[in-house]
């Protein structure tokens, strides 16, 4: 652990909070940056605020370096805002054939109170976005990305309007006055059954349910996106800062930014928009053929099925992999060679204070993909020996019934 840590505190703010900056969207280059209900709370914490997606947003705390805010997540509890992200609720008796419509998800058959990962995919079958989509009995919670808000508001609204038309009885609300509140760790599930006053072994990673905690009304979804096991936590905004105390009231928690939740999920081979995912890049391609539906693969339905389809039999081009680096990290869009030949690109990557080594992960030709291949990257204009392998780079803590 203590190598680790020196390793974790080596690493350059700058350099794990680059992610922050590649996210600033364009908009809000002109625009006043939005702000969290937690906004306060945080400056009054330490944070360093930085621009992403149009929000000021925390990359790191006074207390803490990125890298060790990292460690602490893997092996206690971390409390991240993700109030910026989008979160809407799908009604009417259609919900779930218009919502099939534009993802992939089976959601006709999947478990009420379940959540499952999913992308929206355009009519080449390239992914609009990724989202988390939970089913309720009267509704679907669905959560996506702040960095593309606006797009997927525009690209679901003016779907749903072509399907109320047609007589589809589905409705979207976007839902503004809460928080979202992630608690990610070993040890969530101890400060949170503290909380509730009852144990939580029975509730699966992927499950959403409605809870009351310390009299404040909750969603519970036990998700997140750290490779930990965790909750993300929607909160009525009027409760969001003492909520955010009670949780930091244990001594196994504290408040982790941006720096930290990258390197994080980059460790759980978890894809970032705009980094790993993107419109011309379609689930197959990104190792996420997982999110489609069996049902769904053989009926399609939704938008670019034919061509998805066509892969899923046919096979692709390229391939997301993971790599082990040697020498200095790789960066994104670090070019990656095979003997000599030009044969893809790096989409993140940052030294791992979990394994001590420089991981990323990109895009190769297929054939190239499997574990154990031997590439090169190039950096600062010097190639670097460079290792496929299988994702994620550390070991995934989900909780299992």
């Amino acid at each position: 652990m203590l190598s680790a840590l020196r390793f974790a505190k080596s690493i350059p703010t700058v350099t794990v909070a680059r992610t922050a900056h590649r996210a600033y969207s364009a908009a809000a280059a002109s625009e006043a940056l939005r702000k969290t209900v937690l906004y306060n709370y945080h400056i009054e914490n330490g944070a360093k605020m930085v621009p992403y997606a149009g929000w000021s947003m925390p990359v790191l705390y006074s207390n803490l370096s990125v890298g060790a805010s990292h460690n602490w997540t893997r092996t206690n509890a971390s409390v991240f805002d993700v109030s910026h992200m989008l979160a809407t609720r799908v009604t009417g008796k259609d919900r779930v054939k218009f919502f099939e419509s534009l993802t992939v998800a089976d959601i006709e058959n999947l478990p009420v109170g379940s959540s499952t990962l999913s992308v929206f995919t355009n009519e080449d079958g390239g992914i609009i976005d990724d989202t988390i989509i939970c089913k309720h009995e009267d509704s679907l919670y669905v959560v996506s990305n702040a960095g593309c808000a606006d797009k997927d508001l525009a690209h679901i609204r003016a779907h749903l309007k072509e399907f109320q038309n047609k007589g589809g009885d589905a409705d979207l609300k976007i839902i503004d006055d809460h928080a979202l509140i992630a608690l990610q760790g070993p040890k969530a599930a101890a400060v949170l059954e503290s909380l509730v006053e009852k144990d939580l072994r029975d509730f699966p990673f992927m499950d959403g349910r409605f809870m009351t905690i310390k009299g404040i009304d909750c969603h519970v979804a036990r998700s997140g996106y750290t490779g930990e096991d965790g909750f993300e936590i929607s909160v009525p905004n009027n409760d969001a800062v003492e909520f955010t105390k009670l949780l930091l009231a244990s001594p196994d928690v504290e408040l982790a930014g941006l720096g930290a939740r990258d390197s994080l999920r980059l460790e759980a081979g978890l894809c970032l928009y705009g980094h790993e995912l993107d419109e011309t890049i379609t689930p197959v391609e990104a190792g996420l053929t997982w999110t489609i539906g069996k049902r769904r693969r053989a009926e399609g339905g939704f938008l670019g099925a034919s061509k998805i389809q066509d892969q899923l039999k046919n096979g692709v081009s390229k391939r997301r992999i993971g790599l082990v680096v040697q020498g200095a990290p790789a960066r994104e869009n670090a070019p990656i060679y095979a003997n000599g030949e030009l044969v893809g690109k790096v989409t993140s990557g940052c030294p791992s204070p979990s394994t001590k080594k420089n991981v990323a992960m990109g895009y190769v030709k297929n054939g190239l993909h499997k574990s154990g291949t031997e590439l090169e990257v190039e950096v600062r204009g010097r190639k670097q020996k460079a290792i496929v392998t299988k994702l994620p780079f550390v070991p995934a803590g989900y909780h299992k019934v």
